[in-house]
């Protein structure tokens, strides 16, 4: 009699349903969902009490496969309704999962205010270099002097240090690893979902189909190769040095991991410096359900 087959532990996380996945063959939004799902398995966090919100985009297609609650919002709009999620059900983890344009470009006012007001929310950034979803555009995080549709010449602005854009603006946990680093991603997941404050985790991932196409740079196993070749952890080095270079060396690993009063935390000692007794801090109505 054959053995029994052992479900996948990652599945219970997913909506089985909707698979197989739109993402493109080679693409390493799917490896990083993988290693999502495992970090929620290692922190024990009751799905109840987890929300998942997503901007527009290729990575934006995350909260629709997650079997939990999830929000897919406008385009660049995902960190301000998580912020509101958050401070309405502070009893909630709120996870922003979505990509470079994203976060980056429309959404990049938003993610530095967050950073600043350390609001409670962890921030997956899925980093492929490109608008992935309509046509290849050049983003804040491409590379010069890499091809795009709008850049044909190949790109010339200054590409982003999120990392740096991160911590200089106050994240309390500030990370960076690839689509290779499948057991660091997960364990760095896993660690910053149970931490409080605004937390920032970059991913470096392919794009097969339009960046890596139009930059001549292989396949999505070659893109993987180049990260497991070029790749240096060197936690707690200053995100001044952790700067993407072209083909170059890719500097990965915890960055930064410190402590100082959420968005939350710092209103509701405000308010009780102003009003004093009159204050009544609010108490949503699943965090008064799990205290009954």
């Amino acid at each position: 009699m054959s053995a029994p087959v052992k479900e996948n532990p990652v599945n219970k996380y997913l909506r089985m349903e909707r698979m197989p996945s739109i993402w493109c063959p080679g693409c390493g939004i799917g490896t990083t969902v993988n290693c999502f799902a495992r970090a929620l398995d290692e922190s024990k966090i009751p799905l109840d009490n987890l929300a998942v919100v997503s901007g527009i985009g290729c990575t934006g297609r995350v909260a629709g496969y997650l079997n939990v609650d999830s929000f897919h919002t406008t385009h660049g709009r995902a960190i301000p309704f998580a912020t509101g999620l958050q401070l309405a059900r502070p009893d909630l983890k709120v996870v922003v999962y979505s990509g470079d344009g994203d976060l980056s470009a429309i959404g990049g006012n938003h993610f530095i205010h967050a950073a600043r007001r350390n609001a409670d929310l962890l921030v997956v950034m899925v980093n492929n270099f490109t608008y992935g979803m309509t046509g290849g555009q050049v983003t804040p995080t491409t590379f010069r002097p890499a091809i795009a549709s709008t850049t044909p010449y190949g790109a010339f602005e200054e590409t982003f240090n999120m990392p740096m854009l991160a911590d200089s603006c106050g994240a309390v946990y500030v990370a960076r690893w690839t689509a290779y680093h499948v057991k660091q991603l997960a364990k760095s997941m896993a660690e910053a979902i149970n931490k409080r404050g605004f937390r920032f985790i970059e991913i470096a991932a392919p794009c097969p189909t339009l960046y890596l196409r139009r930059n001549k740079l292989g396949e999505g196993l070659d893109e993987m190769k180049f990260y497991k070749e070029k790749s240096v952890i060197r936690h707690g080095v200053d995100t001044r040095e952790v700067a993407l270079d072209y083909r170059k060396e890719i500097t990965v690993g915890k960055f930064v991991d410190r402590e100082r009063p959420t968005l939350e935390d710092a209103m509701d000692q405000r308010y009780k410096e102003a009003l004093g007794k009159k204050y009544v801090p609010y108490v949503s109505p699943g965090a008064a359900k799990s205290q009954a």
